[in-house]
């Protein structure tokens, strides 16, 4: 029997339960929601993603986290960000624009 491979959407959306957000769906994506906070989370690359919100999450594999902040940081969108980049353990790490790697807690 193969692995089976959890899907990068449900892995963002465990990352964020796990630190204790409110999650609802939002079309391609969804919003995750804690206190004050309110962040729109994809998985779409940062060219094709939604723009609406003043917090935006993007999520992708670890190995593609630095291009995608390197293409966020290009095209200089108009809200704040961060990058999640997961591995196949699960394990993540968070870059802001400043590229500052924080581990996962």
């Amino acid at each position: 029997m193969g692995a089976v491979s959890t899907s990068l959407v449900e892995e963002a959306r465990t990352v964020f339960r796990d630190l204790g957000y409110e999650l609802t769906a939002e079309g391609g994506e969804f919003r995750a929601e804690r206190k004050w906070r309110t962040v729109y989370v994809t998985t779409a690359d940062p060219e094709e993603a939604n723009t609406h919100g003043r917090l935006r999450c993007f999520v992708t594999r670890a190995e593609r986290a630095a291009e995608v902040r390197d293409r966020l940081l290009a095209i200089e969108p108009d809200y704040d960000w961060a990058v999640i980049g997961i591995d196949e353990d699960g394990e993540y790490r968070v870059t802001h624009p400043s590229a500052d790697v924080l581990p996962a807690p």
